[in-house]
This record gives C-alpha cells, structure tokens and sequence, in this order.
C-alpha cells in the first residue's frame, strides 16, 4: 500500500477552511449561550446552588477542552518519544498475537482481540485523519510512546467523557428531585387538623407504640448483623417511609426552631434546598476522583479480567453507603428507647455525627461522588471503546460482559440518584440552617 502524505493547509481550499471553523463557532456559541439562558433562569429563581452547580460543571468541561488542547500542542513531542520494543509489548489491553513481533506489525490480523488502543502501524484509512504518513520510532526499531493516531483516538474519548458527564449532572438532579415530589404528600399532610391531634405535645405514649418504634424497634435490632441485613434491603424498599420522614421532620423542627412553627416550617422545600447543595459537590470532579480515573484505565490490562470485578466495586460501594444511612435512622429510633419507654408527643430523634463513619457525614457524599463519576467513566469508556474498535472487539469479552456492563451502570445510576442521595439529603438534615 503506497502512503500518501497528508494535505496541508496551504494546500486546502480557504473555503473548507472558512466553513469548518464557521460550523464549530456556531456549535459553541450556541452551546454557551444555551448555558448562559439556564444560568439566568436559575438565577431568576434563586436557585444558587444550582447556579453554582451549572458553574462547576462549565470548569469540568474547560478543563478537558484544556487536556484535548495539550494533547494537540504536545502530539508531535509525545508521538517522537520512542521506546524499545520489550517495553512496548507490556500491559496491553488486548491479547499480542502469538506471531513473530515484526511480522505482526507488517500484516492485517483479521482477529479482532488482536487490536490494540495503541496500535502504531494500522493500515486502516482514518488513520490519515490524524498521522503524518509514517511512525518515525519505525525507522529506528522502536515503538511510539503513544502514536499521533492513538493520541486521536484520546481526543475522541475526552470528548465522549465531556457528554457523559453532563448527561450524569442531569439524570442525578432530575432522579433527585422526581423522589422528593412524593414527600410533597406527607409535607401537606403535617397541616392537616387529624396530624396535629394525632402528634399531640401533651400526649403520652409507649416508644414501642409509635409508629416511628413499629418500625425500627424489633427483635431484628438485637444483633448487628441481622440489623445491617434488614437496612441492606430497605433501601430496595421504600428507602424513604412517610414514617421516616415525619420523624426526621419532627426532630429538625425541635433543634432548630421555636416551638409553634412545625405546622408553618415546609420541611420539604428545605431537603430540596440541601439536595441541590449535595448535587453541588457531586458534579465536580476532585485531584482524587481524577485519579480514579487514571487508576480505572490502569486496570484495562489484559490478564487482569477488570470486566468481571471492575464494574461491581462502584455497585458494592453505593449499597454499603445506602445501608449505613438506612442503620442510622435505625439508631436514632433505639436512642429514643434508651431515653425511656414512654415519650411524650410525636419521637424526637437526636442526630449525631457519631453515627456516621469516623463521624464525618461528608464521607458518604464523597463516596457517592465518587461512584457517580466513576459509573459515568466506565459508560464513557464503553460508549468510546465501541465507536472506536466496534462491538466485537476485545475491549468487550463476551455478551455477558457486555450486559453486566450496561446493566451495573444503569443499576448504580439509579440508585444514587433516586435513592441515596435523596436518603443522605433527608438524614444529614440537621446541618446548620
């Protein structure tokens, strides 16, 4: 196959030129004032956190512009960094065929599980979108560090990242706030003459009789373990009981204010509030979840069999952090018990942070952070993986693989945005106000 050099562009026509930057100015002008509108509406209804929210995610999308711009800067420098090929042939994410090393560079492999995310001599066409005709570290009896093509392809998967990361953003707000509708309900219910007599003040009661001690107060509770299986099931089961919240609602009222305001207080309006605070710190991406990130395509390494455990550690990890708070509204209702077997009026729960693990609540935010971008990577990368080397390629060893992939990721998406984080916004109410 004879090589052709590609075009430049004092060889192009200054029209294609002119057309090509006219279109990709039009996209983003229209993006950014898209961006803009949404950003003035939020303001308009005073949704600050959202605001700040839509901010963070306009400084994501800047940085990976910024990562796709060095790559671009710096391609000819990385592409010209040469190693030797015993180096080269380490760590792929596909299995090296068990041919002569050189004869395998020269050849066309019709074996799909031979195809590599770096592979140098390609012969294949869309090569010439992003080469100079020929891989230079060739000549020398070496391989490129990371090919012009293979630094491509990574421009094409930063930009799949950037959707998946806003298309996260949007699914997790709007899961979010569809659960908290529900609890509109139980919030109109709690103005209601029958919920006032039934929470009289002056009323005694047995802690066990109270609805809030149904619940939570059985022979379950007596062992820990039986006590983290019953809350690892509850959060698959009505995560949030109007039981629940009318105790959490009922214990906010009595730390935070003055004694008359529970029936005008709208508990509801303000767990939203926290919500969008909560949903604040999860669109952002930390130096540590970006490490997660870099950690994940470390693990893309043949041998390792990242797609039979990989995808799981995410799932695990949400369903720990949703029983733990489940076990914590759990122990609030048992603290009410050890305070005495009679209560007087509606339960009053005392929140704490040594309820929470290393009595820092923030930890499981942080990991519902981390699960959230984490689950949108490993989307990407499949999105990416399948564009780039097609449904049959390596990167998806098998149906099941494949279906387990999908099936985990939708599994995690919905739980943190339907049920975790809406359950970590309810019982971490007792931030300050």
């Amino acid at each position: 196959m004879t090589q052709v050099e590609e075009q430049t562009l004092e060889k192009t026509p200054t029209w294609a030129v002119a057309v090509v930057c006219f279109v990709l100015l039009a996209i983003s002008i229209a993006i950014e004032h898209l961006i803009h509108v949404v950003g003035h509406w939020f303001k308009k209804k005073n949704k600050r956190a959202l605001y700040e929210a839509l901010e963070k995610v306009k400084g994501e999308l800047m940085l990976l512009g910024f990562i796709s711009l060095l790559l671009t800067v710096f391609q000819d420098t990385i592409a010209g960094i040469c190693i030797s090929e015993q180096v080269a042939a380490t760590w792929h994410p596909c299995a090296v065929p068990k041919t002569n090393q050189a004869q395998s560079d020269s050849e066309d492999s019709d074996d799909t599980n031979s195809r590599k995310l770096l592979q140098f001599l390609d012969p294949s066409p869309r090569r010439v979108l992003a080469t100079k005709g020929y891989d230079k570290c060739a000549d020398k009896g070496k391989r490129a560090f990371v090919s012009a093509y293979g630094i491509h392809q990574l421009h094409i998967f930063i930009f799949v990242l950037a959707i998946f990361h806003v298309l996260q953003c949007i699914i997790t707000l709007t899961l979010g706030r569809t659960k908290m509708k529900k609890w509109k309900t139980w919030e109109d219910e709690t103005k209601t003459l029958q919920y006032q007599f039934y929470n009289d003040p002056e009323r005694f009661r047995f802690t066990r009789e109270t609805t809030f001690g149904r619940r939570h107060m059985n022979i379950w509770t007596r062992s820990p373990i039986s006590l983290w299986i019953v809350c690892f099931f509850r959060q698959f089961f009505g995560s949030v009981t109007k039981v629940d919240y009318m105790a959490l609602r009922h214990g906010f009222i009595i730390a935070h204010l003055a004694p008359g305001s529970e029936s005008k207080f709208d508990f509801q309006k303000y767990i939203n509030r926290s919500l969008e605070e909560d949903f604040k710190v999860v669109v952002g991406i930390s130096p540590i979840i970006w490490f997660s990130a870099v950690l994940f395509l470390l693990t893309n390494t043949n041998g390792w069999h990242a797609h039979l455990w990989l995808p799981f550690i995410p799932l695990i990890i949400i369903l720990l952090v949703g029983a733990k708070l489940q076990m914590i509204i759990t122990k609030m209702a048992l603290r009410i018990q050890e305070r005495g077997d009679v209560v007087k009026g509606a339960p009053v729960v005392e929140p704490g942070d040594h309820l929470f693990w290393f009595n820092r609540p923030r930890l499981l935010l942080f990991l519902i952070h981390l699960v959230l971008f984490q689950n949108a990577f490993e989307l990407a990368f499949f999105a990416w993986s399948t564009y780039e080397f097609s449904i049959d390629s390596c990167f998806h060893r098998g149906t099941a693989a494949i279906v387990i992939r999908l099936t985990v990721g939708v599994v995690i998406q919905v739980l943190c945005s339907y049920v975790t984080l809406p359950l970590y916004a309810l019982v971490t109410q007792f931030r300050t106000l």
